[in-house]
Formats: C-alpha cells, structure tokens, sequence
C-alpha cells in the first residue's frame, strides 16, 4: 500500500470512527510511515559499500602511491645528479622529471571500483 493510499485509509476510518479514536489513527499512521522509512534506508545503506571494504582498499592504493612518489623521487634525484656530472643538456634532465611526473599522476589517480 503506497503513503497516499495510507493516508487515505487514515483519514476515512477516522471519518467512520469519530474524534475518539484520533490519536490512536494518528499513532498507528505514523508507525507505518516510521516503518516504511526504515525499510528505504535500509535498503539505500545496503546499496553502499562497506566502510571496512573501502579503508582497506584506500590504505593499500595509498601505500602504493607513496612508495611509487619515494622510488621516483630517489630515482629522479640521484639520475639528475649523474646527468648533470656527465654534463647532459637540460632538456635531458627535464625529460626525465616530466616522464616521472606523468608516472605518477597518472598512478596517483586513484581509480574506484
């Protein structure tokens, strides 16, 4: 029974029942309407994936991102050193910052399910 079809039924056994019984239609209305927004909150909360599900997959993507930007940066640090001794143009040094840069936004964008 959809609300409106409740309300209705409300309002016309209290047309049949009197004043008297007021309170006890109203009570019992709003019972049935706690109840019915109970059930779409729980199915709505059912729909959401769980927060234990969603920490642990957000910790390990998070670890992994870090290693990658501590691994790029020794890397990108210690090869900018090398080349710069070998005395490389610019344009090599800043090729390689570049390609550790694009690696690591695009790794760092984190990807859901």
């Amino acid at each position: 029974m959809s609300t409106g079809d409740e309300l209705r039924a409300a309002v016309a056994a209290r047309r049949d029942l009197g004043p008297d019984f007021e309170d006890a239609l109203i009570e019992s209305f709003l019972d049935k309407m706690g109840k019915e927004v109970d059930r779409r909150v729980d199915e709505r909360l059912a729909a959401i994936p769980k927060a234990e599900e969603l920490a642990g997959r957000s910790k390990a993507a998070y670890g992994q991102r870090l290693a990658l930007a501590i691994v790029s940066l020794s890397l990108g640090t210690v090869a900018t050193i090398a080349l710069s001794i070998q005395g490389t143009a610019v344009w090599g040094i800043l090729g390689i910052w570049f390609a550790i840069i694009a690696v690591n936004g695009i790794f760092g964008t984190e990807r859901r399910p």
